[in-house]
């Protein structure tokens, strides 16, 4: 059992029978009366944040979840498929679940997958990954219209802005996080 004193950004909890995690936390001491801990929390299952602000003597389960080591394998439409590291089962998640994560998935990528109730409802991607440029529009020297980047398209269909001299076959670096440039890459 956790207690409002283990309040954290990252924490996962169970909150009216749903599994969260805390994204924000700030304490705050009054005058008189209680600590209070004002969180702002995102459901796991449906991406719903809440803001609850919680006393110093409220008491939490820590959520039931199983984080595994997985190597995304293919996509098949909507469904992309994943096998577990150490038993070599195969699960397949929707669009609906990986998000944005989709923008990044190339063969054979190790990730993490976070299981509530023997589902998977999470992924966590590597911070950075190597993407090939597979559409680039030539730079045209002189251009002075003020903008120090251009559009390309990489294998993964994700479209982002880079410096001009990146072009087709290229390979770079990008942040997960961000969706945005890092590098390039040299082979």
């Amino acid at each position: 059992m956790y207690t409002a004193s283990d309040l954290r950004k990252g924490l996962k909890l169970m909150v009216d029978g749903d599994p969260y995690i805390i994204t924000d936390f700030e304490f705050s001491k009054p005058g008189k009366g209680q600590a209070l801990y004002r969180c702002r929390m995102r459901n796991l299952l449906t991406g719903n944040s809440t803001d609850r602000t919680f006393r110093s003597n409220d008491r939490f389960e820590p959520a039931p979840l199983d984080e595994r080591d997985m190597q995304y394998l293919y996509s098949q439409g909507d469904e992309f498929h994943f096998m577990d590291n150490s038993t070599y089962e195969q699960i397949s998640m929707g669009r609906d679940i990986l998000g944005d994560a989709v923008n990044f998935l190339i063969d054979n990528m190790e990730v993490k997958v976070l299981f509530y109730d023997g589902r998977p409802i999470d992924i966590t991607l590597p911070i950075f990954v190597n993407l090939t440029v597979t559409k680039a529009d030539p730079w045209v020297k002189g251009d002075t219209s003020g903008t120090d980047t251009k559009p390309v398209t990489v294998e993964t269909g994700y479209v982002l802005q880079v410096p001009p001299f990146i072009e087709e076959g290229d390979k770079i670096q990008v942040d997960t996080r961000s969706g945005e440039y890092i590098t390039r890459v040299k082979e």
